[in-house]
């Protein structure tokens, strides 16, 4: 930690901060369904489905998700397209696999009870230092550190830190002004409140500085650099990959879908046939029916233009042009299987897990049929 962070921490009452910040949340919260109690499981679930998605989104992900896997248990003994059907939707797939890794780990090495010590809920898969001390302070009230970018935006400004926090290293230095202001008495809702205050108050851009509970301890808002901080590079280089997809249905009404390879982007998951598009070969409606037929030995006939899609992954965006076809022949189950594609019926589509985008075409289609 620089010597002038240091200097602001020296100027706080950190007894009073924790007042006046844990006093505000216990006011102020809101009403979310992982905290109801503070079952290390239902904690464990909810942060990791917090990681890069919004509290709204992740409300109904999380009741669901309790409903089909109500205890550690019941979620070690899940299938896998059990478990990725249940995340459908929130994206990041490799969270999930990561967690039911890490939740087989804990029935087996540790009796099914989720570790409450720092060195040993390090270890589980996909569990690093933020959504250790999330569990560690809000389950078992362990006064320890759970830094996340609210956190970090919340104290660069009260204690005018000017790290990049698009920098890995600086998390460091925000753990280190958590553990010197953290209750002792109340981690749970100290942190929480952290992350709560970042939410609702000191928002990215320009904060509700007068309607903050601890605006009085507030070095940024004293100097007037509230608007300033935090200080976050951004080095992200986005690729645009064109892609053309197709509803493909037989003569008897099923639909032809494609699981995507076992590593990598989406992996696992359920698809329809698609192919990556370079503008400047072929028309896209052609391009896909030689590509198609390169794989199956099949023809295609591509229809009406059903939509067009544009995902954002954290890296890529996806710009997807959607058609339905129909497929006159029957595909040779060899093929079926060494192109990891599947015939199913309406109803039967239901229950494979397929990403946004792709569910974005599926609704396309039901529009137009």
């Amino acid at each position: 930690m620089k010597a002038d962070n240091l200097k602001a921490l020296e100027l706080i009452d950190a007894a009073t901060f924790q007042k006046d910040l844990i006093s505000w949340f216990e006011t102020e919260q809101r009403d979310l369904p992982w905290r109801k109690d503070q079952d290390p499981y239902k904690v464990w679930v909810s942060e990791i489905m917090l990681q890069q998605t919004r509290v709204e989104t992740v409300i109904p992900f999380f009741n669901r998700f309790i409903e089909w896997f109500p205890t550690l248990e019941d979620f070690a003994d899940a299938e896998e397209e059990r478990i990725l059907k249940a995340w459908e939707g929130l994206g990041y797939y490799s969270r999930v696999r990561n967690l039911h890794s890490a939740v087989q780990e804990v029935r087996s090495e540790y009796g099914g009870q989720v570790p409450d010590t720092p060195a040993e809920i390090s270890k589980l898969k996909g569990v690093g230092p933020y959504t250790a001390g999330a569990i560690l302070s809000i389950a078992y009230g362990k006064p320890e550190p759970a830094v996340d970018g609210n956190v970090m935006r919340v104290l660069s400004r009260i204690l005018t830190i000017d790290a990049d926090i698009a920098k890995p290293s600086s998390r460091k230095i925000f753990e280190a002004a958590v553990r010197e202001l953290i209750s002792h008495e109340n981690p749970s809702s100290f942190n929480q409140a952290l992350m709560e205050l970042g939410a609702l108050i000191c928002v990215p851009g320009k904060p509700a500085c007068l309607l903050c509970p601890v605006r009085r301890h507030c070095q940024a808002f004293e100097e007037g650099l509230q608007n300033e901080l935090p200080v976050k590079s951004s080095n992200k280089k986005m690729r645009n990959v064109q892609i053309v997809a197709a509803i493909l249905t037989d003569h008897s009404g099923r639909f032809l879908i494609r699981k995507r390879p076992n590593k990598g982007l989406l992996a696992n998951l359920w698809e329809f046939p698609n192919f990556e598009y370079n503008s400047q070969l072929a028309p896209k409606r052609e391009r896909f029916e030689h590509d198609f037929q390169e794989i199956t030995a099949v023809h295609c006939d591509l229809g009406i233009h059903l939509t067009k899609i544009d995902h954002v992954f954290s890296h890529l965006t996806w710009n997807v042009d959607a058609y339905a076809g129909l497929i006159q022949t029957d595909i040779e189950d060899e093929v079926l299987a060494s192109n990891r594609l599947k015939w199913v019926s309406a109803e039967e589509l239901s229950e494979y897990a397929f990403p946004v985008s792709h569910q974005k075409i599926w609704k396309a289609w039901t529009k137009q049929g």
